[in-house]
């Protein structure tokens, strides 16, 4: 059972134990006659019979009391669902309207105005036995009032159940990567399911919107492990076509040198120089290049040039 879940409904339903909707404007009308009698009262003390003044007090505190309780007033986005000696006999508002103290009843006063309700699925078996722990919202709207106040106890509370198992229904059918990549597909199965058990009580779901997915920590762990491996092979993937394509270049330029002795002379020429012009570097170059290119007796010259360029600055 969803702790979250059930305490959220039973706030609720607290909220709406009382709700008797008694206009201001007959509170004060009763006010003003309650006033203007018992001053009428007094002024009459002496110069009438008091079972006259009774009858009067009596008489105007039932009327003030009648439209206390006859007159009410709906606001804008709301319907009042008038019961005559238990029957539906219609509904008002929004504004003013009268009704029958005793006689008639407003069980129910809907609001049409689009509501939120949020619900959660806790430890909810995906279809890959995956526990998971899903938020959403739902945006929903009030269009029939008299279905919502007739067809159903407690529309608010049935639209929150009807999700819930919708969305448990859901994620039973959905694998993990499902979910994790197809929340709009979720979304859009969630709000035609809970549409088509919500229609028959007047109301009708506009979108869902999953919040969260939370998946146990062991597996989020050996999925960033996942995630990181992949991540390196394709690294490792880039790295060799890299290679590949170096290595291709290499090739192309040894094509321009296979018939051309001289400039390859030339090019490891300055490549030694290159790699001799800095102070204290180290050359390592190839036995078969040194027999192949000559580049012993140059590498021989290069170093007696070094060696002979300081005796020539000290003279």
């Amino acid at each position: 059972m969803d702790t979250k879940f059930m305490k959220s409904v039973s706030q609720k339903k607290q909220g709406k134990d009382y709700d008797p909707h008694i206009s201001s404007v007959a509170g004060t009308i009763f006010g003003v006659i309650l006033v203007v009698t018992i001053i009428s009262a007094i002024a009459m003390d002496g110069r009438v019979n008091g079972g006259w003044i009774g009858l009067y007090v009596v008489g105007m505190t039932g009327i003030g009391t009648y439209l206390l309780f006859a007159l009410k007033v709906a606001s804008q986005w709301e319907k009042a669902v008038v019961l005559r000696l238990g029957k539906f006999h219609g509904l008002r508002g929004p504004g003013a309207f009268w009704i029958l103290p005793i006689i008639d009843a407003i069980p129910a006063w809907i609001d049409h105005r689009v509501m939120v309700t949020a619900f959660s699925a806790e430890r909810t078996l995906t279809r890959d036995t995956v526990p998971v722990d899903v938020d959403a919202v739902l945006f929903w709207l009030v269009w029939d009032a008299e279905k919502a106040a007739l067809e159903v106890k407690d529309y608010e509370m049935a639209i929150s159940w009807a999700s819930q198992t919708a969305l448990r229904e859901i994620i039973g059918q959905m694998t993990l990567a499902d979910i994790l990549v197809g929340r709009s597909k979720m979304d859009a199965d969630l709000q035609k399911i809970i549409d088509e058990r919500t229609t028959p009580w007047g109301i009708t779901v506009q979108s869902v919107e999953i919040r969260d997915v939370i998946i146990p920590q062991d597996l989020e762990d050996a999925m960033s492990r996942e995630a990181q491996a992949e991540r390196e092979r394709q690294a490792r993937v880039i790295l060799g076509e890299s290679e590949k394509q170096i290595a291709a270049s290499f090739a192309e330029a040894s094509r321009a040198y296979v018939n051309n002795p001289t400039a390859l002379h030339l090019r490891a020429m300055n490549m030694l120089f290159e790699g001799l012009k800095e102070k204290g570097a180290l050359v390592i170059v190839p036995s078969s290049a040194v027999d192949t290119m000559n580049l012993g007796a140059m590498s021989g010259m290069v170093s007696i040039a070094q060696n002979n360029l300081p005796k020539e600055n000290m003279k």
